[in-house]
């Protein structure tokens, strides 16, 4: 008699099960991960606008407008004496979700406020979906 080499469909299965059974306790957890990235992301960027932000205040003596917005930072608003920039390195980037930042001065209290929609581009939300605020 000779024997077979491979696999039966049985053993294949219980294979397939618990290569299912990995990926739905991994999966979630990976994907949550990237969600947590984007929002560090999206705070160090928010941080590093608001650091060109104070850095115009420092060459003009105000802060940019909110109708000048974010622009002020790569090229002089017209009329503004002083400005020294661009104040950042690269061109204005938008969130990790590909929305622009918003910019309001004066703001609830604070001088300015960035800040992003999250990932839904919607207000309100939870979690990587909530919104977003530096000051």
């Amino acid at each position: 008699m000779r024997s077979r080499a491979g696999f039966t469909l049985l053993e294949l299965l219980v294979v397939v099960v618990i290569i299912g059974l990995l990926a739905s306790y991994v999966g979630p957890r990976y994907f949550s991960q990237i969600g947590r990235s984007e929002v560090q992301a999206a705070r160090a960027q928010m941080r590093a606008l608001a650091q060109g932000i104070e850095q115009f205040r420092l060459d003009t003596g105000r802060f940019p407008t909110t109708a000048e917005g974010l622009a002020a930072l790569q090229a002089a608003p017209p009329g503004v004496v002083g400005w020294r920039g661009p104040y950042l390195k690269q061109a204005l980037p938008p969130d990790p979700w590909g929305q622009a930042y918003r910019y309001r001065a004066p703001a609830d209290g604070h001088d300015f406020e960035i800040g992003s929609l999250g990932k839904d581009g919607q207000p309100g939300g939870t979690q990587d979906a909530a919104d977003l605020v530096a000051h």
